[in-house]
């Protein structure tokens, strides 16, 4: 079994942890890690508390009191550690863009095809698709376009 890692605090750590969980309005989540580590931390002869206490008292599970110390572990300074992670690009590309929606709403304000005497919500998502605008779009999406743009089909 590998040797357990203690986590030992400055003293400008630790009152950069205070500062941090008692000023300003922050993540409740960044604020709970701030706990676990003031926790964890055995500089001074402080005894860390025990990882279930710390998640019962924090209200987290255990495994995010061992991956906030994995965590801090990780990182050059505590300031890094109390920011959030920022994303490089959202998980998942939106499908609608605002090209995709000037295109539906200019559709929609069209002459509806023969056959129909004004344009349905599943019409304009289905022409929107053959007409290759987008790869596929639902009949409620075309909804929220067209009420984000204040458009009815009456």
């Amino acid at each position: 079994m590998g040797k357990r890692v203690k986590i030992e605090l400055t003293q400008e750590q630790r009152k950069e942890f205070g500062e941090f969980m008692k000023g300003g309005e922050h993540n409740v989540h960044l604020v709970q890690r701030a706990q676990i580590i003031m926790a964890l931390d055995t500089s001074e002869g402080r005894v860390a508390s025990k990882q279930e206490d710390i998640a019962r008292i924090v209200g987290v599970s255990r495994q995010t009191v061992n991956d906030a110390k994995r965590d801090f572990l990780a990182v050059p300074d505590t300031a890094s550690f109390l920011r959030r992670k920022a994303l490089e690009k959202p998980p998942i590309e939106p499908k609608i863009t605002g090209e995709v929606e000037a295109k539906v709403v200019a559709l929609a304000c069209s002459e509806p095809p023969k056959g129909h005497a004004h344009w349905a919500l599943r019409l304009l998502a289905d022409r929107a698709v053959e007409l290759e605008i987008v790869d596929g779009l639902s009949h409620m999406s075309v909804s929220r376009i067209l009420k984000k743009h204040n458009l009815n089909l009456t």
